[in-house]
């Protein structure tokens, strides 16, 4: 099967994206790999899919793998790049759109200045939705956060936990470029209390608008930017108190801003989103 395909990024978290509209796109688990196999086939930390809405009101729907094959709910950064590769092909000429995802609707939107802003929904905050089993843990309240103890590498380390559409594990660190995400990530990812693994954010405050951050993501490993997860850390840190809206989330691959107005509001992720190539591939 010969497939066309756009290779896009945003934020150095890089995507193949595949038009499921125009073309007729069925891929096994063991195809998906290969196309996020960066030797052997294009190289991507997750593929997208856009495809026909198939609910009334909404435009377009929006499928998500990681490099691993599995499916998931939620992916920020492309959300961006999907209402950039929307508008570069014609399928539609709306600058706001509404968007089916796995993880519920999200609503993109195409800036003056050739930005993207998403709106990313309200975080989930209860364990048990997220999903995250507290079942005989104590929780250390901070202002309005509870930083849940796990059990890594022998030591219990204190992590916020919320999703963001997916789920996020959250930890403070002094120093993010001496943070262990190669060494934990793994563990945290795969912890039991995490049904459907998650994603683990290393954050360090600058100040009180500004962190850096790196993400250890499921099913694809430590990327350069990840949107679900910069969103997830701001909310983290306003809620317990360290972080005021808006947040300059600063990456490897580049800075996003998210602003959050409290709970019960959604939040807002505002990033780049650039098309690096096209081509055709044969799988």
């Amino acid at each position: 099967m010969r497939l066309r395909f756009t290779k896009m990024q945003g934020a150095g978290n890089d995507f193949v994206v595949l038009d499921g509209i125009t073309q007729r796109i069925e891929l096994a688990p063991e195809q998906l790999r290969r196309l996020a196999d960066r030797r052997f086939g294009i190289g991507a930390d997750q593929i997208l899919l856009v495809e026909r809405a198939r609910q009334p009101g909404l435009d377009f729907r929006y499928r998500i793998f990681n490099a691993d094959g599995g499916e998931v709910e939620q992916c920020g950064n492309g959300a961006r790049c999907f209402v950039r590769f929307v508008h570069d092909r014609g399928l539609t000429h709306k600058r706001a759109i509404r968007v089916e995802t796995v993880g519920g609707v999200i609503e993109p939107r195409l800036e003056d200045d050739g930005g993207v802003t998403v709106d990313m929904g309200v975080p989930v905050l209860q364990p048990a939705r997220v999903p995250f089993d507290a079942e005989g843990l104590v929780a250390r309240v901070e202002e309005r956060d509870r930083l849940w103890p796990l059990e890594i590498h022998g030591r219990t380390i204190e992590f916020s936990v919320l999703s963001m559409g997916n789920p996020h594990a959250v930890q403070w660190v002094d120093d993010v470029e001496q943070a262990p995400v190669a060494r934990d990530g793994p563990l945290i990812e795969h912890h039991a209390r995490f049904p459907r693994r998650v994603n683990a954010g290393f954050v360090q405050v600058l100040d009180r608008h500004a962190i850096r951050l790196r993400v250890w993501e499921r099913g694809a490993g430590e990327t350069l930017a990840c949107g679900t997860g910069a969103c997830a850390a701001a909310v983290a840190g306003i809620l317990r108190g360290a972080l005021d809206s808006p947040v300059a989330v600063q990456a490897r691959g580049g800075e996003l801003r998210i602003a959050w107005a409290g709970a019960g509001r959604p939040v807002l992720m505002t990033g780049p989103a650039q098309t690096v190539f096209e081509g055709e591939i044969d799988l």
